[in-house]
């Protein structure tokens, strides 16, 4: 069996893509080593058919170590920037060798810059419809910038008779209420927030624990966050912003415009099951057949073969 280096990033949302990645990777008949850069100190020297991972770690590991095995970069944070690594500028120069290939979750950003188009991917055996929802609405994600915020603090204003949860590391969830004008907005940070998730299976579970997941994305020109394709892996219905990609699902995702037309949209979904129900049940079927970490990962082993460069 082929072996496989799979480098498990600090990032949590780089944790979490990469586990979909690895999954991918064992179920095309991988046999995969992971090295997790939070816990491991010594890395594995083994003869790996490829170097894989999330954004610049499979590359910084690979010319750092000098080895030789092809690497493997999916990128869903823009690569030219922080928010794809500090070391960036270091290694940016590396993408373009002959050994290296870079998968971009962008679909305007891959044709701007050369590299190979590939949305998100899930692993459905993980993200699926099992448990029964506690909440109507979850954000999944910081409250980093105003216009996530204000919608959130919004929304509960407003949909009082509604239960809502949002998920993020504490320290966002300090920052949120630090940029609360009030005790009202800051009450509702304090009792909504659900803490902190780190694997695929906790998210999975909070995901199917909501009615509705409405989106805010926040990179990228024409893509999908990753939390869109966990959505509608778990048949729970997205309500998103205006993205490019939404295309991918063939115009079935109900977009927001601002937040009267958020509230509203959140309304009316929550009180027809008949509409809700047709929209999760197409959206889950394109998942299965488009966004599947196997079928994914097969792709991404096609694309480096026909580069004619390694036969797998």
């Amino acid at each position: 069996m082929k072996k496989i280096l799979a480098i498990l990033p600090k990032s949590i949302g780089g944790r979490l893509t990469t586990e979909s990645l690895i999954s991918g990777f064992k179920k095309n008949g991988f046999e995969v080593v992971v090295f997790d850069e939070l816990k491991d100190k010594i890395l594995p020297h083994l003869n790996f058919e490829y170097i894989i991972g999330y954004d610049y770690s499979p590359l910084r590991i690979k010319i750092d170590n000098n080895l030789k095995p092809p690497c493997i970069c999916y990128f869903s944070d823009v690569i030219q920037s922080k928010t794809a690594g500090v070391e960036y500028k270091d290694y940016y120069k590396y993408l373009f060798n002959k050994d290296v290939f870079v998968f971009y979750w962008d679909r305007a950003l891959s044709l701007k810059e050369g590299f190979f188009y590939m949305p998100h991917f899930v692993d459905c055996t993980i993200y699926r419809d099992f448990l029964p929802p506690k909440v109507d609405v979850l954000f999944a994600g910081r409250l980093d910038t105003d216009l996530r915020l204000k919608t959130y603090l919004e929304l509960n204003k407003r949909l009082k008779n509604l239960k809502f949860r949002f998920c993020a590391i504490e320290r966002h969830y300090k920052d949120a209420i630090v940029r609360c004008n009030s005790e009202l907005e800051r009450d509702i940070i304090k009792n909504t927030y659900f803490g902190f998730i780190d694997n695929e299976k906790d998210m999975a579970r909070v995901i199917n624990e909501a009615k509705i997941v409405y989106n805010i994305n926040s990179q990228g020109i024409s893509s999908l966050n990753y939390r869109s394709i966990q959505t509608l892996a778990c048949k729970r219905l997205l309500i998103s912003d205006n993205r490019l990609e939404l295309d991918l699902f063939g115009g079935i995702i109900p977009i927001w415009d601002d937040i009267d037309d958020l509230v509203k949209k959140i309304t009316f979904y929550l009180s027809d099951s008949k509409q809700y129900d047709n929209i999760v049940q197409k959206a889950r079927k394109l998942i299965e057949l488009n966004h599947d970490s196997a079928i994914c990962t097969g792709r991404i082993l096609e694309i480096i073969s026909q580069a004619g460069l390694y036969n797998f």
